[in-house]
């Protein structure tokens, strides 16, 4: 005689959250005060992951989905490493997320704007940091503003699969 089994079937995965489809008509904007340098860059790049999977960014429904959201994340670690090196720290980390674009600012209370390292060398280690992010954004940026500056991007949504660009 066989018993019932006490197992409780494992739920099934939940499917990926179509690319958008967590964001409000008018986008989002998330915030994080990170205190001082140690673990800055962890708990910024967390804080970006957790923001693209619930906007849908991740884990992506195809590659280039995934690649445009890593991409991000790089993004998002260097500029908050900028920050943690020359600037004593980022002060906050905003991410706007709508259905054409992403922006990533970092704030710090350095008045001085980066400085991409020229003449830049592939073979030279360190200062690649601003050259991936002009080569890696639609545009890029800093802003002054009372007690430091914020250096902000802007990257382009993935296109949905088999469809057009997102309207911004």
């Amino acid at each position: 005689m066989s018993r019932p089994s006490s197992a409780v079937p494992a739920p099934a995965p939940a499917p990926a959250t179509p690319w958008g489809s967590g964001l409000p008509a008018g986008g989002q904007v998330r915030r994080l005060a990170p205190a001082g340098t140690r673990g800055a860059v962890r708990r910024c790049r967390g804080f970006a992951r957790e923001a693209l999977e619930d906007w849908g960014w991740l884990p992506g429904e195809d590659a280039e989905q995934r690649e445009v959201a890593e991409d991000v994340l790089l993004l998002v670690s260097e500029l908050v490493t900028n920050a943690c090196l020359h600037a004593g720290g980022p002060t906050e980390l905003a991410l706007h997320g709508t259905a054409g674009r992403l922006r990533v600012a970092v704030s710090d209370r350095s008045e001085q704007p980066p400085v991409p390292r020229t003449p830049h060398s592939a073979a030279r280690p360190g200062g690649h940091g601003l050259h991936l992010v002009d080569r890696l954004t639609s545009r890029w940026g800093t802003e002054p503003r009372p007690g430091g500056k914020t250096v902000w991007l802007e990257v382009a949504a993935p296109r949905p699969p088999g469809g057009r660009a997102p309207l911004s």
